[in-house]
């Protein structure tokens, strides 16, 4: 078979630990045999940030906003230990904090269904998507380790020259720990319209909690914008779709959550989002099959899988053992990417390839071939075999080969 032809390339970036060497394999033996894939490619493994000083990051970030796809690796946010790991010059902040400032985007991450896995909450019938603001609070918050006695102060000054000025806090000789936290009005106006927008392009209903009884100012600044917004712009839109748009105390959601069957949005604050979504993922199956999608609201997109780099697997790989890494968020992630760049130009055979992809994916899975981190989650009395991260892929590349074999003829 002829490879199918790209146009515009994707904009991807590598990553770290295990899921660089997934990304690597997942490559050359799902994609690169079938596509003429033209990427613009980035290292955003912790080696090439130290190496740039973190500029490759923001250049790969604005090459997907000009581009309008990319897709991405799971990289390492450092910590203290990592630090002295990689013998860093600095404790870089989060890629996808990055990313996610610079394409002013929301993060959709949604649960890949299995027949033989049940969710744990057995109320659950439908996927449930996690919508989480992608941008400030703690992500961006600036922190402070306090020595000792003295007093912290919330200060701002405005251009015009008026100051706003509160004591946090009078500390005594123990000392303690102080962090500023900070969102934008026009971001979240963004990561509303975000909401709105894919609740009406997926027909699902669209809830949203935060914390306003306590945070006053800060949550209530979130409440009250998608508020407005509904209001002003969406309510008849979402009459006319026939869904609904609900708030709620983010406690409350999370009850109302546990007893529902699924099938909504439900739209979080960025540490929120970033929480609630491994619960979901977990409770669904796995973190492995979580689909993440960054959608900024004017049409940019960027998917990557939405867990970390599997670090404990990776030192395993690097003794030379055999791992059973589930790749199938990655996958998602390629096949994701794919598509969208089928659809935004015009390349039916491009998301066709895409939709082959996720399918051979599935057509492995149910036939009881998986990595290990699944198998002891199928239903009982179902026949699961655990092979290797490789064997897995083999697996999906021989079903995807005779899928677009049986497309072609």
């Amino acid at each position: 078979m002829s490879k199918i032809q790209m146009k515009t390339p994707l904009v991807e970036m590598d990553g770290d630990e295990m899921t660089r060497i997934l990304w690597k394999w997942i490559k050359e033996k799902l994609i690169l045999p079938f596509v003429d894939l033209k990427t613009e490619y980035y290292d955003l493994g912790l080696p090439e940030r130290e190496r740039t000083k973190d500029r490759i990051t923001l250049d790969a970030a604005n090459r997907a906003k000009e581009l309008g796809v990319a897709v991405k690796c799971a990289t390492i946010t450092p910590n203290k230990q990592r630090v002295e790991e990689y013998n860093l010059s600095e404790m870089w902040k989060s890629p996808n904090g990055t990313i996610r400032a610079v394409l002013d985007g929301t993060v959709f991450r949604a649960p890949i269904l299995l027949d033989s896995i049940r969710p744990i909450v057995r109320s659950w019938k439908k996927p449930i998507t996690i919508a989480r603001h992608a941008y400030g609070d703690v992500y961006r918050a600036t922190e402070y380790r306090v020595p000792g006695a003295g007093k912290a102060e919330l200060v701002f000054t405005g251009e015009n020259g008026e100051s706003f000025r509160e004591t946090v806090f009078d500390f005594g000789a123990c000392g303690g720990v102080l962090q500023a936290q900070y969102n934008r009005d026009d971001s979240i106006r963004s990561f509303a319209h975000s909401c709105f927008r894919y609740a009406l392009d997926t027909r699902q209903d669209l809830w949203f909690s935060t914390k306003d009884t306590i945070s006053k100012q800060y949550d209530q600044t979130f409440k009250l914008i998608f508020a407005e917004l509904y209001e002003n712009e969406y309510e008849k839109q979402f009459e006319d779709a026939g869904i609904t748009y609900f708030y709620t105390l983010i406690d409350d959601a999370v009850a109302r959550v546990i007893r529902s069957e699924g099938g909504f949005i439900w739209a979080c604050k960025n540490y929120d989002g970033d929480v609630m979504s491994d619960m979901v993922s977990t409770a669904f199956g796995s973190l492995a099959m979580m689909t993440s999608v960054l959608v900024s609201p004017d049409g940019k997109f960027e998917y990557e899988a939405a867990h970390g780099t599997v670090t404990r697997h990776y030192y395993r790989y690097l003794k030379g053992e055999e791992t059973s890494t589930n790749p199938m968020a990655t996958i998602y992630a390629w096949s994701g990417a794919l598509r969208k760049r089928g659809e935004l130009d015009g390349l039916p055979d491009l998301v066709a390839f895409a939709d082959a992809l996720e399918g051979a994916c599935m057509d492995t899975l149910n036939a009881g071939i998986m990595t290990k981190d699944l198998v002891s989650l199928v239903t009982p009395g179902t026949e699961a075999k655990a092979v290797n991260s490789e064997s897995f892929l083999d697996e999906i590349a021989a079903r995807l080969a005779a899928r677009l074999a049986g497309a072609a003829s």
